[in-house]
């Protein structure tokens, strides 16, 4: 039976699955609309859908490494208790595995990858975690990053996945320094590898406010430029990482160990498990007392 657009309007409104999920259902259960929605029950895509307004900004960082491909995610889920599951931490290896062979360039285009290449999609495979463990979970983000044989991966998950970060060391295969260095950018968050990667229209606007700020304070004119050369300084060391003092020896500049090593970082990425997300406030005593009330 050919499956039209009306059948699979009127499957999402009841299940409120996605369209290509509503597609696949009626397309194996022949147009048969309850059998359809058994189908996706199976699944755990209806149950899915339903959680689908809930908050999910708890969750995990996590790292895999395959080679000379490394992968930074972050799976969010609705408590933190989930986060301890082994079911939960079995979804997080499985996702990263996935990224790493199958090197998508977008969380969409993952989703809709065969998981490892066969099989049911990845965002089939996530559907049928959350009917399994009963929250909403969801792949928020991820970092691919490549090396050579003559490179070394720097990874670091703190808090038991509340912040990862990942990084490529080049010119080194020390692999314990490279984990240093990513443990100090999970600890010190900076934005940016050197002063040459801050844009020109950032460092001006920082130079202006700093100009601003100097002669709010009083200072003649004469000295102004240099006391705002020297906090711009200040502000290069805030987020730039090779100019902080070194998180496990803040006397030693960062960008020096590094030379030392004869070494150069490539790149970063750190991810701050909920960052910028709205979490959920539990009051307890109001939720008790609504209870009391029915």
């Amino acid at each position: 039976m050919a499956v039209t657009a009306q059948m699979v309007k009127e499957l999402r409104e009841k299940t409120g699955a996605g369209m290509m999920d509503c597609k696949k259902a009626l397309t194996e259960t022949d147009g048969d609309m309850e059998k359809a929605v058994d189908f996706l029950r199976e699944k755990g895509i209806s149950k899915a859908a339903k959680k689908a307004d809930r908050i999910a900004a708890e969750g995990s960082a996590h790292v895999a490494v395959d080679n000379n491909t490394a992968v930074l995610l972050e799976m969010n889920c609705e408590t933190d208790f989930v986060t301890k599951n082994d079911q939960f931490k079995t979804l997080l290896e499985e996702i990263a595995q996935h990224l790493l062979s199958q090197k998508p360039a977008t969380v969409e285009e993952a989703l809709q990858q065969p998981l490892h290449g066969e099989g049911e999609t990845l965002e089939a495979y996530i559907n049928s975690n959350i009917a399994k463990i009963g929250e909403k979970l969801s792949l928020r983000r991820f970092t691919l990053s490549e090396k050579t044989d003559e490179d070394a991966f720097g990874a670091y998950i703190h808090m038991g996945g509340n912040i990862g970060s990942l990084t490529v060391v080049e010119g080194t295969t020390d692999e314990a320094f490279a984990k240093d260095v990513a443990m100090h950018i999970a600890a010190v968050n900076p934005r940016y590898v050197s002063r040459d990667a801050v844009s020109t229209e950032e460092v001006e606007k920082e130079r202006e406010m700093l100009k601003t700020q100097a002669k709010n304070e009083g200072k003649p004119e004469n000295i102004v430029e240099k006391m705002v050369e020297g906090r711009l300084g200040k502000f290069f060391e805030e987020i730039c990482l090779l100019e902080q003092g070194f998180v496990k020896d803040p006397d030693q500049k960062v960008k020096k160990l590094v030379a030392d090593k004869g070494a150069t970082i490539q790149t970063f990425a750190r991810y701050e498990v909920g960052e910028g997300m709205e979490k959920k406030e539990d009051n307890f005593a109001e939720e008790v007392m609504s209870q009391v009330k029915k």
